[in-house]
């Protein structure tokens, strides 16, 4: 008969309950927040849409002509920036942020509960923000804002390099999966190796890990491709050559994350399993590293991240139309057009893809925890 299995028991909540007056601060500062920053894109889209249909007198006066690639957008942020709409914006979005800050900072020390604390706190630090967002952006609009925005913000000067950001984004995604898949096989294999007890196995591993760790990863590129793979004729691509450096590296650090991990586990275990007859690997295999990869999962993770934004180093190597990755596409924009709008749209795409992932990492981390908790409160 099948015996069933209780859910692990949550820890209690001892926060205790809310009340209006907290929540309501806390909602104030969350509107403070939004009139800013929705406020300035909402702006910004009523210029796009509804702007001038030619350039202004400040554009013209600050430099911006007819003739130069996509002025008239230029002018519309420009426009927008300095418009009394966003004035009125910022200054509506700092004034309720004002009342958070006080509201919540004045009363949070009187409320009962510990929840009733934290939502006023945090009402508070939102309309901080608010605050904080509004007067950078005031300080922005006092500075050069035609010149930044013809600089980075110039979305016409990306027409045409679509296909090209996809092809990146595409090269950029297969060096960090190829480079994490095999650097955690080898971060395995090498962290094991480190736990050896006979010297002669242990450093060997631990000569490469050092190695890796310790050595610029730009280095690692620049020597394996114009050293080892030129020298040596083996015609190795820039894609080959930096997938090969991204597993080595990330193998090193790998191995460090395995050797934590497995360490983490009690040697009682690893004494246990030798005790019923298997070999050291065996008992890896089989006792230590199932419970170790649970541990590893969200430092692997945050690696595989780091990693991502790393693949913008094969732009020393040089490379073909095919074998760009997302910042060689818009150096290239740049090289093309003396414009860094490009820059800026290769930093959204690294965005669009690490954001998530961070997001990922730390529900994972939240997950094992409270998996541990349970555990460990049986």
């Amino acid at each position: 008969m099948a015996v069933a299995t209780a859910e692990p028991a949550r820890p209690p909540d001892v926060r205790g309950p809310t009340a209006p007056l907290p929540l309501s601060i806390f909602a104030l500062g969350i509107a403070a927040l939004v009139v800013v920053a929705g406020g300035l894109l909402a702006v910004q889209i009523a210029y796009a849409v509804n702007g001038a249909p030619e350039l202004t007198e400040h554009c013209l006066v600050n430099g911006l002509t007819e003739n130069q690639t996509g002025s008239l957008g230029v002018c519309h942020i420009v426009e927008a920036f300095r418009s009394s709409a966003l004035t009125v914006v910022l200054l509506v979005g700092m004034a309720v942020g004002a009342v958070a800050v006080v509201a919540g900072f004045s009363i949070n020390a009187r409320m009962p509960t510990r929840r009733q604390r934290e939502h006023a706190i945090a009402g508070g630090v939102l309309g901080i923000q608010a605050i904080v967002l509004g007067v950078l952006l005031f300080w922005f609009r006092a500075g050069k804002v035609t010149i930044f925005s013809r600089s980075f913000l110039n979305i016409a000067v990306l027409e045409g390099y679509g296909d090209d950001f996809l092809t990146g984004a595409k090269n950029t995604l297969y060096l960090a999966f190829g480079g994490e898949v095999g650097g955690i096989i080898l971060g395995l294999i090498f962290a094991v190796l480190t736990l050896s007890t006979r010297r002669v196995v242990r450093a060997p591993a631990r000569a490469y890990i050092n190695f890796f760790r310790g050595t610029p990863l730009i280095w690692q590129l620049v020597t394996f491709y114009f050293g080892v793979n030129l020298g040596l004729g083996l015609k190795l691509g820039t894609i080959q050559v930096g997938l090969i450096v991204f597993t080595l590296n990330t193998g090193a650090y790998a191995a460090e994350v395995f050797r934590a991990g497995i360490q983490s586990i009690e040697r009682g275990q690893i004494e246990a399993a030798r005790s019923l007859g298997m070999s050291y690997l065996q008992s890896m295999r089989y006792a230590i590293v199932p419970q170790a990869v649970r541990r590893v999962i969200p430092p692997l993770m945050n690696e595989f991240v780091i990693l991502i934004k790393d693949t913008a180093l094969i732009v020393a190597l040089g490379q073909t139309l095919g074998q760009r990755d997302i910042f060689s596409v818009a150096r290239q924009i740049y090289s093309s057009t003396f414009n860094a709008t490009g820059f800026m749209a290769a930093a959204a795409g690294y965005l669009i893809v690490t954001l998530p992932l961070i997001r990922l990492v730390n529900m994972v981390e939240r997950k094992l925890r409270s998996g541990l908790t349970g555990i460990v409160g049986q």
